[in-house]
């Protein structure tokens, strides 16, 4: 359930998320999942990767700062009240929210999403998520 997500600090110019996204087909980096928050200046691009290592490596290489976190990754019904059961789930175990991303796979009938908790409170929600038997996402 607990799943390394890449952050890249992209500028937010014409060609920029696209000059990520190439530097990351290059290297051979599969995005399994992917979020854009931007700002005046910058964008936040959030990331799930095949392989966290070459990702970072090759945003590295066309000047990209990027950093590691820990988020969970979990699968839920395509549904109603899916995304409410597990934020519910969360939020009655005292823990917050910092920002999600989803999606949905029409091919499985399934959804995934991607949750940032506040505060280090990944491993303390995964735990609340398990014993509420909401699993992980396979991604």
């Amino acid at each position: 359930m607990l799943v390394k997500q890449l952050s890249a600090f992209v500028e937010n110019k014409p060609g920029k998320a696209a000059a990520a996204t190439a530097a990351l087909a290059q290297a051979g980096v599969n995005i399994r999942a992917m979020s854009i928050g931007d700002s005046t200046t910058f964008g936040v691009v959030r990331l799930i990767v095949d392989d966290l290592e070459k990702g970072s490596e090759a945003l590295k290489n066309i000047n990209i700062t990027t950093s590691v976190n820990e988020v969970l990754a979990v699968h839920m019904d395509d549904k109603p009240g899916s995304l409410n059961k597990i934020l519910e789930t969360i939020g009655n175990g005292g823990v917050s929210v910092e920002y999600l991303y989803a999606f949905v796979s029409r091919e499985t009938d399934s959804a995934a999403v991607i949750i940032r908790t506040e505060d280090g409170g990944s491993a303390k929600a995964a735990e609340l998520l398990e014993k509420a038997n909401i699993r992980a996402a396979k991604i």
